[in-house]
């Protein structure tokens, strides 16, 4: 009898929703959906519904490294996905404890502005998170005001973005994808700056839904999925972009407030 092969396997270093719609639980449906095996070290507890956060519960530093620690010293990945790191001692955490296992290729969703406007981190976490992790990482993946809050920059057009991420990889980020949504207008624009300094441009129609919690976390594990997959960072990119619009063309209410992605099956070679 052949023995069966364990899948690409991805890591999620992120906070837990306790409402199923992002962090831990988004980034490993999303996993799933590609095909690869996935596993989480959680950042944070949240007591979380389609209507907002009700609670916050941070995890010592110390355990979310022993979380880390575990997996890739026995399991491995090909990929890491960091989302909520909740304060600059888990960040300094998770930057020691990839050092320590090589880091594999790691997509870093920059979390620091919540969906309120209110800032997540404080300005000296942000600074390490700059720091320590924007070297480890392949690809970051912030949002508009996640942008301006790193760059300084007022980021309101094409041009601004084109800005913003030139500024993101002088500080050290080797790629960046920039995520249009917060501009206004029918179209979605989202912008890829490469490690050679090549821009490239994705330009969708919006989706017309109220339901799209989570969207954020499943795009930067999708990537991190793709990139499990052995697909090179601008494929992988593509890919995650189809999957989450497809999710959002699929999102469904899930409580009285906003809902959620759906996160089929996906292929990137042929969906």
């Amino acid at each position: 009898m052949n023995e069966i092969k364990c899948p690409p396997r991805a890591l999620t270093i992120a906070g837990s929703d306790s409402g199923g719609g992002a962090g831990i639980q988004t980034d490993l449906k999303t996993f799933q959906a590609f095909g690869c095996f996935g596993m989480s070290a959680i950042t944070a507890l949240t007591a979380q519904n389609s209507r907002g956060v009700q609670g916050v519960f941070k995890v010592p530093a110390e355990f979310v490294t022993a979380q880390i620690d575990s997996v890739l010293g026995d399991i491995g990945a090909q990929a890491v996905k960091c989302g909520m790191l909740a304060d600059g001692d888990i960040i300094e955490a998770v930057a020691a404890a990839l050092e320590r296992h090589g880091t594999p290729p790691l997509v870093l969703d920059t979390v620091l502005v919540a969906k309120s406007g209110d800032p997540l981190l404080k300005d000296w976490a942000v600074e390490s998170m700059v720091e320590l992790l924007f070297p480890l990482a392949v690809l970051i993946t912030p949002n508009l005001p996640e942008a301006e809050r790193l760059t300084g920059l007022s980021v309101k057009d094409r041009a601004g973005m084109l800005g913003a991420v030139q500024k993101l990889q002088a500080l050290g980020a080797p790629a960046v994808l920039l995520k249009g949504g917060h501009l206004s207008g029918d179209r979605l624009l989202d912008l890829l700056l490469l490690p050679d300094g090549r821009a490239v441009e994705y330009e969708n129609e919006r989706v017309d839904t109220p339901h799209t919690h989570g969207t954020g976390c499943t795009l930067s594990a999708a990537v991190a999925a793709g990139l499990a997959r052995g697909l090179p960072l601008e494929r992988a990119v593509s890919a995650a972009r189809a999957y989450v619009l497809r999710g959002i063309r699929l999102a469904h209410p899930t409580g009285a407030g906003y809902g959620t992605l759906g996160h089929a099956p996906f292929d990137p070679d042929t969906d």
